[in-house]
């Protein structure tokens, strides 16, 4: 799928006329993408993969950390998620799906608890969502990412989070917006819409300059910013750079560490001009 024209967002109306040819059965989708920032139109989206008799999957890793999500407004049939981006743990996540799909798929690992009965001829299996859980799963990590879902009902629900993280997007895009030679990937924030627009972590990159070089300075400083390709090559491609600095702002985050990450971003852009950079 291609990106629209200005090369913000996923170009929905693409998805439409490639569905309408036919051959595709399943569509998988970053709800949010944690490169672009903006926000898929989940539910759109579902129906015209429905029109078209294909699957949805949606990955919801940016997503349910940060706003609240209905699964059943979102439409899809698989809905994915991980734990550590949602103040869990690390090598544990989510998968939510479609009572009906689920129960028509086959198992992918073999192991104890999904099995009905076992043959010399034949086996029967679980239904789910035990069929898809074979062996001993992570218990801990999983105990601990259910700690960490009611931490963040305990400290407001989503709704509070979703505020928190709409203040502080618009502290940092509008002081990004400010600093001379800064390019910001994705749709423009707008904090009052950001929730059907875009999310607050800013993908940028500095003219001139590599992400990588840019986020060693502000690491040096104690700004922690990532800097890469996001696992997201070819969309890297398509906005013609390699790699990107990225600053993903969470409710833990005040808006004096907006401030000090803008000051020393125009401290680091400043050494390398100095440099002749």
């Amino acid at each position: 799928m291609p990106l629209t024209a200005d090369r913000t967002q996923i170009d929905v109306e693409a998805l439409s006329k490639i569905l309408k040819e036919g051959k595709v059965k399943v569509v998988a989708l970053a709800h949010v993408s944690n490169v672009l920032g903006c926000v898929l139109p989940a539910a759109r989206v579902a129906e015209m993969c429905r029109s078209a008799g294909a699957k949805l999957l949606l990955d919801c890793c940016q997503t349910l950390p940060t706003m609240p999500c209905d699964v059943r407004a979102l439409g899809a049939d698989w809905i994915v998620a991980s734990a550590h981006k949602a103040c869990g743990p690390t090598g544990v996540g989510m998968l939510w799906g479609r009572e009906e799909v689920l129960e028509t798929m086959p198992p992918f690992l073999g192991g104890g608890e999904m099995i009905d009965t076992v043959t010399l001829k034949e086996s029967t299996f679980a239904p789910p969502p035990a069929r898809f859980e074979a062996g001993t799963p992570a218990i801990a990590e999983a105990i601990g990412f259910g700690a960490a879902v009611d931490y963040l009902e305990g400290i407001g629900g989503m709704r509070e989070v979703a505020a928190a993280e709409e203040e502080l997007g618009a502290l940092l895009h509008e002081g990004l917006a400010k600093i001379d030679g800064v390019r910001v990937y994705g749709p423009k924030f707008s904090s009052s819409s950001s929730s059907s627009q875009r999310a607050a972590l800013a993908s940028f990159n500095v003219e001139g300059l590599h992400a990588t070089d840019v986020s060693t300075l502000l690491d040096h400083a104690g700004v922690a910013v990532r800097s890469g390709h996001h696992c997201a090559q070819p969309l890297h491609s398509v906005l013609g750079c390699n790699a990107s600095a990225r600053a993903s702002p969470y409710f833990y985050n005040s808006s004096a560490e907006i401030e000090a990450f803008l000051e020393e971003l125009r401290g680091a852009i400043k050494f390398f001009r100095d440099a002749g950079l």
